[in-house]
């Protein structure tokens, strides 16, 4: 992997998790290592079953790996404690599943507010940073309506600026437009690489799409418990 002046944001270092069943040991991350930059959209394939969720689930410290290290801005995340992972995760990281998980009793722009208030950001802050998140996302007529009252794009535009509401460095997303019809995810993606620029987040996106997975900047293939470049690094 080519010298940088860049810092990577995300470091993944040798990551290994095995499943049991039974007496039987499955071993999904085999010694799987990566780095992210800012501005990035990487995207992560790799066939069914490869582990993909659970590397972002490693990656994103919702899980712990049976071994390797997770730095988040070059700090050795492997051992903390729960709440010190909660802590992380709520400052610097954004999530965007397939399923939007909205809040449906309230609207767009609350959607987005919520997560900042919980950090302790000011209402009319957190209203200003989502109204200008939801417009970047095309969704400035939309702000007012309740997820019920969205197309599942606008849905998911919703989700992808709720998980960027209080400006993580790190965005990991799964299957973000696989429950969305061709045209509608092109639009999505298309929005959401628009954003990861404008933003310069770092971002992990795991697709079984391979037409927007070239569209990204880089490509990471998880097979055999082992990532591998398929993209060369360009951060400058």
């Amino acid at each position: 992997m080519q010298e940088s002046p860049i810092r990577p944001v995300l470091q993944l270092r040798e990551l290994q998790r095995v499943f049991r069943q039974g007496d039987r040991e499955i071993g999904v991350l085999k010694g799987a290592s990566a780095d992210l930059y800012p501005g990035q959209a990487v995207a992560l394939v790799g066939p069914s079953g490869a582990g993909k969720s659970t590397l972002l689930h490693i990656a994103g410290l919702l899980e712990t790996a049976d071994g390797g290290k997770v730095y988040v801005n070059g700090f050795d995340c492997s051992q903390l404690s729960d709440n010190e992972r909660t802590r992380v995760r709520r400052v610097e990281m954004g999530f965007v599943y397939q399923f939007h998980q909205l809040l449906p009793e309230f609207t767009a722009l609350e959607n987005v507010v919520i997560p900042q208030l919980i950090r302790g950001v000011g209402r009319v802050t957190a209203e200003e940073r989502g109204t200008e998140l939801l417009r970047t996302m095309g969704l400035g007529q939309r702000l007012d309506h309740r997820p019920a009252q969205l197309s599942g794009g606008e849905q998911q535009r919703t989700a992808i600026a709720r998980a960027l509401a209080n400006q993580p460095r790190i965005l990991l997303a799964d299957e973000p437009t696989g429950n969305l019809d061709p045209s509608t995810a092109a639009m999505v993606f298309r929005e959401l690489i628009e954003l990861i620029q404008h933003t310069g987040v770092a971002a992990l996106i795991a697709t079984h799409n391979m037409d927007l997975a070239k569209r990204m900047h880089r490509i990471l293939r998880l097979e055999g418990g082992l990532l591998h470049e398929t993209r060369p690094v360009d951060v400058a």
